[in-house]
């Protein structure tokens, strides 16, 4: 089968590999039809984290297929169409059944998270709650209703994820920073709680845009002090909740400076920083929430019933498609941002 490897930063290429079997009751075989690349992919592609050449692809939303099961997976079945999430929770310890399925009692990281699924074939471990199922095939769908489930696999349920710690409620005040796919999605869900004010902070014209198609109610450009103070004019204050997408320092002193005291921040973007103390927010009565999103919880409880009802379309973040031969394209792309999110083709 075809995979994508990471070969080097700058480079993705498609090799040729084995193709995956059952190696634990639990597991189950899954044939790719459409995958995605993700901001958290362009860490390594092209900001310089480590990983090492010639090695496995970091993608991690996918939907497909079932081809085969383990002994002990009874959720699922071969041929059942799947959202194939980038976590694997079991569904079962404290922490799943409290809501937090991304940060799994018994699967704790980083077997709870996953990769390799730029390619034909994948075996998912941990399938047997995980895995979600959706009605029908991938033939029953449009192309668009297809971007909003694959959306589902992650961007979405994190954009979720933080709306929901922050915790934002009906009539809050809330500001997102990051502008790519988590953090629209992220505006998505500030919507559907019920916020009264969302602020995009943006200065991409494309992804401006495309936050107030999503429900943004305004846009600030500037960022640092100047950003901080714009912000807090169009709210007449401060905000009650910030929504944090991106992973860096400057990003977290954005989302600390635009709160009110005793706001909340929602934090999903995957934290490059180590030298922010929770001490220092201490005389601002800031509250911190979190971490891996919850995407099996979310999508089965929520999310899907939305995305089929048509009450949400996440889909709109894949801004460009891609044959999956084109895997180096679509990360280029997305690191140039040329697009939002890249969406690839992998099998009909």
């Amino acid at each position: 089968m075809k995979t994508a490897i990471f070969e080097k930063a700058g480079s993705m290429i498609i090799e040729e590999v084995n193709k995956p079997t059952i190696q634990a009751p639990d597991d189950a075989i899954i044939k790719i039809v459409r995958a995605c690349v993700c901001g958290s992919d362009l860490w390594s592609y092209s900001h310089g984290d480590v990983k090492e050449g010639h090695s496995v692809n970091s993608g991690h939303e996918a939907l497909g297929i079932v081809e085969e099961v383990g002994p002990e997976v009874t959720d699922i079945h071969p041929g059942d169409f799947v959202i194939v999430p980038f976590t694997h929770g079991c569904g079962k310890c404290d922490a799943c059944r409290a809501g937090f399925d991304g940060t799994c009692d018994n699967h704790v990281a980083p077997t709870n998270w996953g990769n390799g699924y730029q390619a034909e074939y994948l075996r998912f471990h941990y399938a047997n709650w995980a895995l979600i199922k959706v009605p029908g095939q991938p033939s029953d769908y449009s192309e668009d209703l297809l971007k909003s489930l694959l959306a589902l696999a992650d961007v979405m349920p994190t954009g979720y994820h933080a709306a929901r710690v922050a915790p934002v409620k009906q009539g809050d005040k809330v500001v997102v920073i990051g502008d790519g796919a988590v953090g629209q999605c992220a505006v998505i869900a500030a919507k559907m709680r019920g916020a009264s004010q969302i602020i995009m902070m943006s200065r991409h014209e494309e992804r401006q845009k495309l936050a107030l198609q999503l429900g943004a109610t305004a846009v600030v450009a500037e960022r640092g002090e100047e950003g901080i103070a714009k912000v807090r004019e169009i709210l007449g204050g401060g905000a009650d909740a910030a929504l944090e997408c991106v992973g860096t320092e400057s990003s977290i002193e954005q989302a600390l400076g635009v709160l009110h005291n005793g706001g909340h921040i929602g934090y999903v973007g995957i934290p490059h920083y180590n030298n922010r103390p929770i001490g220092s927010t201490f005389a601002q009565n800031i509250s911190f929430g979190g971490g891996s999103a919850s995407v099996t919880t979310y999508v089965k409880n929520e999310l899907l019933e939305a995305v089929l009802d048509g009450r949400i379309n996440p889909g709109k973040v894949f801004t460009n498609t891609y044959d999956f031969s084109e895997i180096n394209q679509a990360y280029q792309d997305m690191a140039d941002r040329k697009v939002i999110k890249s969406m690839l083709i992998v099998s009909e």
